[in-house]
């Protein structure tokens, strides 16, 4: 995973990054929607991601709460991606499909693989490394801080089944003309920064 990249090879590609604007959220196709507010009780937004959710961690996926949807939202769909990854799309590293409207929040672990889905009708999609679950963030060591953007999209009825375990192409295209609402939730992690010990060019104490 990314975590074996050197930390001078990490460095070098510090400006190589997907991009927020390749962010599902930020898709025209989407069409217009309103705000959902989306929370975590382990890291406020912006904030740094607790190393327990992420591969020098137990790699859990993180607790979220959300707020009460539209009226008209038929389910909710989650979407993890990391706008910073040295690739040409943002990495995934979880995709939720047909979340309870009323359920407002995901346990902590929760997004773990499931096969053909639970019995709610939730279905955990497939990451960027095409396996069902939470990809714990592993940023290159030396490649600058990574946003992990939590995306939670309120659904209207007409919204086409993604199929069994979706991948991110499947859920967009599924969404695209059918998000009511969503919601934005970032944190931060990253690996193997250099940390201030004083004025620039002052030695460091062994």
């Amino acid at each position: 995973m990314l975590e074996h990249i050197p930390h001078w090879l990490g460095k070098a590609l510090s400006n190589v990054r997907a991009g927020a604007d390749k962010l599902a959220i930020a898709q025209a196709r989407l069409g217009s929607f309103n705000a959902l507010n989306l929370t975590s009780p382990a890291f406020a937004d912006g904030a740094r991601l607790p190393e327990r959710f992420t591969g020098d961690g137990a790699g859990v996926s993180p607790p979220l709460t959300w707020g009460v949807p539209p009226g008209g939202t038929a389910l909710l769909a989650l979407l993890v991606e990391d706008a910073d990854a040295p690739t040409p799309q943002p990495l995934v590293h979880a995709v939720v499909w047909g979340l309870a409207p009323d359920a407002g929040r995901l346990a902590e672990g929760a997004i773990v693989a499931d096969g053909a889905g639970a019995e709610d009708g939730r279905d955990v999609g497939r990451n960027s490394f095409r396996r069902e679950g939470w990809l714990p963030p592993d940023p290159p060591t030396g490649h600058g801080a990574h946003r992990y953007v939590f995306q939670l999209f309120a659904l209207d009825g007409n919204a086409p089944d993604p199929g069994q375990s979706p991948g991110r192409t499947a859920l967009i295209e599924a969404m695209a003309g059918h998000v009511v609402a969503a919601g934005v939730l970032t944190g931060i992690y990253s690996r193997g920064e250099e940390a201030p010990v004083g004025p620039a060019g002052a030695p460091v104490a062994a």
